[in-house]
């Protein structure tokens, strides 16, 4: 077995080890795949994440991922104000997106209730959706959060924190699989879910 690496390499390593699904082998391969052949990419690479961190930021109306003060979706004058879709990531957002069968807005929570994590609802963004909704023009609000545990808990904290509101709500339809996450549905499921949502 090669020694452990040493130094700037290690660190690489280290924080490519922080990544969802790399483990110690994989950073290891993805360091070494960076510095061999053109050191060109290893720098445009490292300029695309710090040019992420320093412009992206949440948009100021729904908390999806933007460049600007505003996302593209709410800048959008052909969306529908009066429909709001409510998910825990910008990427469950980018994946309805690829569906193409909602044309409402969406409000992003930046998470799920989970109180042995101490995620409680200070940490997410139930108070923005509150007042997005409390300053009118919204009829309907669908809470497509996963069909988990939290998930479900998270979707009735919403519901009847919403409720003085007297807006319709809504929550996705069972044809996604429960107990699993929105992350593993394809296009049709996620499509299907919208179609046949219910009132919660």
């Amino acid at each position: 077995m090669s020694d452990q690496p040493v130094g700037v390499i290690a660190r690489l390593i280290q924080e490519l080890t922080k990544l969802p699904g790399v483990g110690p082998k994989s950073a290891e391969r993805m360091a070494h795949f960076l510095l061999a052949g053109d050191r060109h990419n290893c720098i445009l690479l490292a300029e695309a994440l710090e040019s992420v961190a320093t412009n992206v930021r949440p948009c100021g109306q729904c908390f999806n991922l933007t460049e600007g003060e505003l996302c593209s979706v709410c800048r959008d004058p052909r969306r529908e104000p009066g429909t709001i879709c409510v998910v825990e990531t910008p990427r469950d957002l980018a994946m309805f997106e690829r569906t193409g069968s909602f044309r409402g807005l969406y409000h992003v929570l930046g998470g799920r209730l989970a109180p042995l994590d101490n995620v409680g609802p200070e940490k997410l963004t139930f108070d923005p959706l509150l007042k997005r909704v409390q300053r009118g023009g919204v009829r309907e609000v669908i809470l497509a959060t996963s069909p988990t545990m939290e998930g479900d808990g998270t979707a009735l904290f919403a519901s009847n924190m919403l409720a003085v509101t007297g807006v319709n709500i809504t929550r996705l339809a069972r044809g996604l699989p429960s107990g699993s996450s929105l992350e593993i549905a394809n296009s049709q499921m996620l499509a299907d879910a919208l179609e046949g949502r219910r009132a919660f």
